[in-house]
């Protein structure tokens, strides 16, 4: 009939339609899952091949229309390419953060074992050699006594390292107990434990004074009271490395200022010799991290951290932690302000 398309030429348009949708799809699969050096060329390709689909089913009168023809589907492939595009960033961005993620489980977990197993490890290390002095000696009625000691400290590095997995597997889980005593962190509680299994490890005697009451104890942010806590274990476990003669170990816990300048501070010193490069057994390789650690911490929470000799051979570790303005959880797990008086 007059005026109405032959079945030939409505095929043909509905090939030409297939063909454009199918080259839309390709161009957002090439886009999304392609890398970047081939996506270009392939989706420039099916783009420039999209847009002049019509104009090998009938060309226009003009230039004009063929050329205005093939820039409004270069838009539409232009189109494909730029959702395509976004949903791939998505997925980039997604796999940088569970990269991100995981990468700051692992520095959590080298943090967690530097600071607490070490600093158990250290022990066990420091009483076998006592052990091999006495037994040498002749003092054989000494070293069971020695062994019972290093058996109580390797339980205790046991113990660390199971609460370290515990802390990181609790990090990340919603609706953990805030009383759970085996996933809670480190806090300044802990320092007098801490420094009674650093008495009972070694032969040197610590004189530990905290001047914080109760109430003051619960209202030290988390981070912070936990940050006190590896400072005191990073400074404990130097003096067993590298001070092992030392007589006498000072730790000191209070609260300093008034106001918006009150902060707790962590003073942790000792006698005799300083701390040198090289501890027991010689260098330790890959090691001398946790004071460049630890101070990126204080810094992190906006306080002063110093390390350095102290007196007569002696050396000294300091930390200054600012309470105020952190809306936090204390060591309790109750959200907390930082008194502002």
């Amino acid at each position: 009939m007059i005026g109405r398309p032959s079945r030939s030429e409505g095929h043909a348009g509905l090939m030409a339609l297939v063909e454009i949708a199918v080259s839309l799809l390709m161009i957002f699969m090439v886009v999304r899952f392609e890398p970047p050096r081939r996506a270009l060329p392939l989706g420039s390709a099916l783009a420039l091949s999209e847009s002049t689909v019509l104009l090998r089913l009938e060309m226009p009168p003009t230039l004009a229309q063929a050329l205005g023809q093939s820039a409004m589907f270069m838009l539409v492939g232009g189109g494909a390419a730029v959702v395509g595009g976004y949903l791939r960033s998505l997925d980039s961005r997604r796999t940088r953060s569970v990269h991100e993620a995981r990468k700051a489980q692992r520095t959590q977990l080298a943090a967690d074992l530097h600071d607490f197993v070490a600093h158990d490890v250290s022990g066990i290390v420091v009483l076998a050699q006592a052990a091999q002095v006495v037994g040498g000696s002749g003092r054989h009625e000494q070293v069971l006594p020695l062994l019972e000691r290093i058996e109580a400290a390797g339980l205790q590095a046991l113990a660390s390292l199971d609460r370290t997995v515990l802390m990181l597997n609790a990090s990340g889980a919603e609706g953990a107990s805030a009383g759970d005593v085996r996933s809670a962190p480190y806090g300044v509680r802990d320092i007098a434990e801490l420094v009674q299994r650093f008495t009972t490890s070694g032969y040197t005697e610590v004189d530990y004074a905290c001047a914080l009451t109760d109430e003051e104890i619960a209202e030290v942010p988390r981070e912070v009271a936990e940050t006190a806590h590896r400072t005191v274990v990073e400074a404990l476990t130097n003096v067993r490395r590298h001070a092992a003669s030392t007589t006498a170990v000072r730790v000191s816990v209070r609260i300093s200022g008034n106001g918006r300048d009150r902060a707790l501070v962590v003073d942790v010193s000792n006698s005799a010799q300083a701390i040198g490069p090289v501890g027991f057994g010689g260098p330790r390789s890959g090691g001398g991290t946790g004071l460049v650690a630890l101070t990126e911490r204080v810094t992190v929470l906006g306080g002063e951290f110093t390390a350095g000799p102290y007196g007569d051979d002696g050396w000294r570790v300091l930390a200054t932690l600012p309470l105020h303005g952190m809306p936090t959880r204390a060591e309790d797990g109750t959200s907390v302000r930082s008194p502002h008086r």
